[in-house]
């Protein structure tokens, strides 16, 4: 008998490794990917500092407008603070802390996970500078992509752009207003005078974003050159989703309501396309599970049914059950371009796992139409792209840096691929850089753990070449997401 009951065991633990990763691979790569925002941080490093082969850099970052614009992360590989892309960094991550804040306690992370979150809005409450104002870009990208230098001992400019109502930027201040927004959510319980700050911000931000119509990057050419955004629309209907579950009052509602551009069906989520993370948080109020308001004055008396269908027919496309889906690679990865493919894989999965418990906690099921679709269905999904992501693929690799026993060691990454200054305190100069540290073929003499590189091509092949960029080039807004996910498989 007690044979029989080890024998059944077993079979349970070989079946739980053949659908995926055990409990405590997630747990590990979501250890990782939080540290690895500690490597990404701009300023002068607080004493509990993990990553200790940084150092402090860009510490007189807005001096030259006579504001203090030190903190925040840098993009990717460079020494820039994109704006853009930090507040949809800011966004995501704490979207992960709103909807799984459960998941990353229990996994011990929570701590770590907020005290990422508000370090980018420490940052972001100083470039916010005025009602109508804001701070959008510190640096500069053609200058930084001249040199390989460290941050802790760059010597390019770190001139500080913004936007006001003379030169405005709506998708940007709308950006920053979700970004507020929902970091306010993920706050309030542990800091509620600081989250109604937050939330005041995004409120400001919003209004600004509406009343001064216009692109950043007419008013900050330099940022189009690498961030150039699309349009306004999605970022303001984004901000709207945000501020209403914020609030949970009427106002935003009204606006979503009322939006004359709902994105229609999107082919991907990303730093410049949120339509479909407004239309997936505004699917909660189908189940009335986003406001407490209901019937005719409430989300059932909105026009909100139109943005959620879209959203629906997105996650049925990204599912393989829809009837345009997206490319699959041979080995099963979900494939939109060459250039970080993760970040869209990240920013997905995100989606989908917010819209799986949505719907879970609604009892309810997605009507696909390839065929009925249960909340289940869709978490397995996340999973297997997340187990693709940790080494079940062709190549047999961790994308993560740092988690499992190999993964790419010439990530294109400055900091990490020219030896620590706690080490070798020489600066190193502009092109210096390139010739001993950048072009060199051996690993980077430091590891940055949990960063996520660009990934694999469209048939599963990953050359682990630094210059590479494409490929090699890890961003905080392709780990910000997964935090989300990594915290929901747990």
């Amino acid at each position: 008998m007690v044979a029989s009951m080890c024998l059944v065991v077993l079979c349970i633990v070989l079946s739980l490794f053949a659908h995926g990763k055990a409990w405590s691979d997630y747990k590990q790569a979501l250890t990782k990917s939080i540290l690895y925002f500690e490597a990404q941080r701009s300023g002068k490093l607080p004493g509990n500092q993990r990553v200790t082969w940084r150092g402090d850099s860009a510490i007189r970052d807005g001096s030259d407008a006579g504001v203090d614009l030190v903190g925040g992360y840098y993009d990717s590989g460079d020494n820039v603070k994109f704006g853009f892309p930090l507040a949809f960094t800011i966004t995501t991550l704490s979207w992960g802390v709103v909807e799984f804040r459960s998941k990353l306690a229990a996994a011990g992370e929570l701590d770590n996970a907020l005290e990422s979150v508000r370090w980018g809005t420490d940052y972001l409450r100083k470039a916010h500078t005025a009602p109508n104002e804001l701070y959008a870009q510190v640096g500069e990208g053609n200058s930084d992509h001249a040199c390989w230098q460290r941050s802790e001992d760059m010597t390019t400019p770190r001139t500080s752009y913004k936007v006001d109502a003379s030169h405005p930027g709506s998708d940007i201040a709308a950006e920053t207003a979700a970004a507020f927004a929902a970091a306010s959510i993920a706050l309030t319980p542990s800091d509620p005078s600081y989250a109604s700050d937050l939330l005041n911000r995004a409120q400001q931000l919003f209004d600004f974003a509406r009343n001064h119509p216009g692109l950043y990057q007419n008013s900050i050419p330099v940022a189009g050159q690498f961030y150039p955004s699309s349009g306004s629309d999605d970022e303001l209907l984004w901000a709207a989703a945000w501020l209403h579950r914020a609030t949970n009052g009427n106002t935003y509602l009204d606006f979503l309501g009322n939006a004359n551009n709902i994105g229609g069906v999107r082919s991907m989520f990303s730093w410049d396309d949120k339509f479909v993370g407004a239309q997936v948080l505004i699917s909660k109020c189908d189940f009335s599970l986003c406001s407490a308001h209901s019937g005719e004055d409430g989300a059932h008396g909105r026009n909100l049914e139109p943005i959620q269908e879209r959203g629906r027919q997105f996650i049925c496309s990204v599912l393989q059950k829809g009837s345009n889906n997206v490319k699959l690679s041979p080995g099963g990865m979900l494939w939109w371009q060459p250039w970080n493919n993760f970040q869209y894989t990240a920013a997905e999965t995100l989606a989908l796992s917010a819209h799986s418990d949505h719907l879970s906690a609604a009892k309810a099921s997605l009507l696909c139409p390839a065929g009925v679709v249960s909340p289940a269905d869709i978490l397995a999904f996340v999973g297997e792209q997340v187990d693709y992501l940790l080494g079940s693929n062709p190549k047999k690799i961790s994308y993560i840096v740092g988690f499992g026993s190999a993964w790419p060691n010439k990530v294109h990454q400055r900091g990490d691929s020219i030896l620590s200054m706690k080490k070798d305190p020489s600066p190193v100069d502009c092109k210096g850089g390139f010739d001993r540290w950048f072009h060199s073929p051996n690993p980077n003499p430091s590891v940055i753990e949990g960063a996520v590189v660009g990934g694999p091509d469209a048939d599963d092949w990953y050359n682990d070449d630094r210059e590479n960029y494409q490929q090699a080039e890890p961003s905080t807004v392709t780990t910000a997401a997964f935090v989300g996910v990594l915290a929901r498989l747990i």
